[in-house]
């Protein structure tokens, strides 16, 4: 019973999840927290632009509100914003800007529209970047496309904390899959090495040392 309640409640949460990303748009959002308290639910909406989700005098928080009310019974539903500044290392909202540039230039700038988003992410200070583009672009075949820059790690612990999202843009020729993912500077790297004239200093005592043994070792065998 307890597992199928959990899966009723991931299911509910997913379907909040969707209805709030559609109400407000593709490219606004990034992510979308649900948290329980003991006065009600609250829904924080991760964003790198609060004035377009909140809307004119708060009109498009009033009309999720009744959303969530009315289509997912929810009796106290309280909506936080939660700003992003670096949204450059947002993978959720760089894949959404990458549809978005698809559906409104077309597939055929797919190779401009990738550069310049990959070049924006790496000048904001970004460690690795990775972008991959699958549908027909530019021909009549499905093909995907991989833009890369910087370091990236695929497993390992390393892997985890690197950003992944994925959108889809409508395009004429049909549907793109966008996927990127992102290294932000600000993570931790537990096999990252900083080469400092602390550690230089400490590697040239540590070969030093060595000679010095070896050069005792031959002197007392002599004698």
């Amino acid at each position: 019973m307890e597992e199928r309640k959990a899966v009723k409640l991931k299911k509910e949460e997913f379907a909040i999840r969707e209805a709030i990303k559609k109400s407000l748009g593709k490219g606004k959002i990034s992510k979308v927290r649900i948290e329980y308290t003991p006065i009600g639910e609250k829904i924080i909406i991760s964003t790198n632009k609060p004035g377009l989700v909140i809307g004119r005098g708060g009109e498009k928080i009033g009309e999720l509100t009744r959303i969530l009310k009315t289509k997912f019974k929810l009796e106290n539903p309280h909506i936080e914003i939660d700003e992003i500044i670096e949204f450059e290392f947002d993978a959720q909202i760089m894949a959404d800007e990458i549809a978005l540039g698809l559906e409104r230039f077309g597939p055929l700038r797919f190779k401009v529209i990738a550069y310049r988003t990959l070049e924006k992410i790496i000048k904001a200070g970004a460690l690795g970047v990775e972008i991959k583009l699958s549908g027909k672009l530019p021909g009549a075949r499905a093909k995907t496309w991989r833009f890369a820059q910087g370091y990236l790690k695929k497993t390992g612990d390393s892997a985890k904390v690197v950003d992944r999202a994925q959108s889809k843009a409508q395009t004429k020729p049909g549907v793109v899959g966008v996927k990127v993912s992102i290294l932000s500077p600000h993570v931790k790297l537990l096999d990252k090495v900083n080469i400092d004239d602390e550690l230089i200093e400490k590697l040239k005592t540590n070969s030093v040392k060595p000679k010095i043994e070896n050069k005792i070792n031959k002197k007392t065998k002599k004698k």
